[in-house]
Formats: C-alpha cells, sequence, structure tokens
C-alpha cells in the first residue's frame, strides 16, 4: 500500500499519466476511506487531495468523473539497488554459516567425566 513520501504514478485511460508524492493521507468522514494529498508533479506543481479507499491506494482501478484511474507505487531504480545488494549481502552471510557448519555442540554431561 502507498503511504507518505512515496512516488506514484498515475494513469490515465489506461495510460501513464503524470507522476505525484502523496504528502499526507488522513481518515475520512466516511469510514474505511482517506483523504490523500498529491503533490502532483507536472509544471507547474499542484496539490490534489483525492478520496481514496484501502483497494485504491494498493493498486486498484477506480473512476473520477467517469475517467479511468489507477495509482501505482514508483520504486526508485537507487532503493531497488539497495534493496537488492541488501538481499545479495544477507544471501552470502547464510551461504557461509551453511559451509562453516552451525556452532559445536559441547556436551555439559562429558565435560563433566573429566
Amino acid at each position: 500500500m502507498a503511504t507518505i513520501q512515496d512516488l506514484v504514478l498515475i494513469h490515465v485511460d489506461g495510460k501513464p499519466g503524470f507522476y505525484a508524492r502523496i504528502e499526507e493521507i488522513v481518515p475520512d468522514d466516511k469510514p474505511a476511506w482517506w483523504q490523500v494529498k498529491l503533490l502532483v508533479l507536472t509544471f507547474p506543481m499542484q496539490v490534489f487531495t483525492w478520496i481514496l479507499d484501502e483497494h485504491q491506494l494498493e493498486g486498484a482501478d477506480f473512476t473520477m468523473g467517469g475517467t479511468p484511474l489507477r495509482m501505482e507505487l514508483v520504486v526508485s531504480p537507487v532503493e531497488m539497488e539497495r534493496f537488492e545488494e541488501e538481499k545479495a549481502e544477507k544471501e552470502r552471510a547464510q551461504k557461509a554459516r551453511l559451509e562453516n557448519g552451525s556452532p559445536k555442540v559441547i556436551s555439559l554431561q562429558d565435560r563433566r567425566k573429566k
């Protein structure tokens, strides 16, 4: 689900329309709906407030004034690279643990016999 400070791509009529950053999400008067303030990254920049439910924040299709819209979360290439590096590092660490074997278990009972 998209949240505050996330970048989103708004699809209009099934085509990429514009990018926006989510500035604020506050509960609406209607239960399970949210007032979503978007900073629309066009020239000039604009601020929209849309009332959306959770499914729409997660990328479900919806309409406004008969126009089909969809919000898609955008992941920065920098964040994607960082995620891939962290994932690779975790895999290397796990592989190293498996290759080196688990720590040796020393029986306390065997130690008492000595």
